[in-house]
């Protein structure tokens, strides 16, 4: 099993004023081609947007895109004529499929919206476009692995992908277990606080890259929230 650290300080980094921004991945005007994304998973943006402020209608196509509110609300509205606010806990899912267009707000006008957006690459192209949110409970992700988005769809949210997502608050000192399958690849996403993980030690804002089959035991140093992403 190899085991891969994408430290917080070495993304890619932008500051517009109404957006602070972090890229584990090359994006935008940030390019690196050591780190162009792992297996499917093509973006991880960490945003934080001013009150009031956001993306302007723009368009979308030929990917699946997870939106994971850390805090704060997000207004989303798109062409397909969906308007969701989204708060903490709540996690967005849009296939842009054959095109689809929408923006993004903080709907609050006093306080920062803070998320993760995520692009993982569809397995076919030209699907139709389509949009689902659900929210999660502190109660529901404390202590385990909770299952956020997969191919099958179900109780979660539906992607087009081989890929599977899961969100974790950990409290200190608890572990988690997640057994990688051989030819599969895991990237775990810190959201906050400090986390172990078969002897790396991760904080806020690191990924972490694994391949090879075998149990990863996360164990938190102190409460720490993440997301983990299994990959074909």
């Amino acid at each position: 099993m190899t085991m891969t650290l994408r430290p917080a300080a070495e993304r890619g980094h932008a500051n517009h004023g109404w957006l602070n921004t972090h890229h584990s991945f090359s994006f935008a005007h940030y390019f690196d081609p050591a780190h162009m994304g792992f297996r499917s998973l093509r973006v991880i943006n960490d945003d934080v947007v001013s009150p009031g402020a956001g993306f302007p209608t723009h368009g979308h196509s030929d990917m699946e895109i997870l939106t994971y509110v850390i805090s704060g609300a997000l207004e989303h509205r798109d062409s397909a004529g969906n308007h969701t606010i989204l708060r903490r806990g709540g996690v967005q899912q849009m296939s842009a499929g054959s095109g689809i267009r929408h923006s993004e707000f903080n709907a609050s006008r006093t306080t920062d919206l803070h998320l993760l957006q995520i692009w993982i690459l569809p397995a076919q192209d030209g699907l139709k476009p389509g949009h689902r949110e659900i929210a999660v409970t502190e109660d529901e992700k404390r202590n385990v692995l909770k299952l956020l988005a997969a191919p099958e769809g179900g109780d979660v949210l539906k992607i087009n992908q081989d890929a599977r997502m899961y969100a974790s608050i950990l409290d200190d000192g608890r572990t988690v277990s997640h057994d990688l399958e051989a030819g599969r690849g895991l990237w775990v996403q810190m959201v906050s606080g400090g986390l172990d993980a078969n002897g790396t030690v991760l904080k806020a804002g690191d990924g972490l890259a694994i391949e090879g089959a075998g149990r990863i035991d996360f164990t938190a140093k102190g409460e720490a929230e993440f997301l983990v992403f299994d990959l074909a």
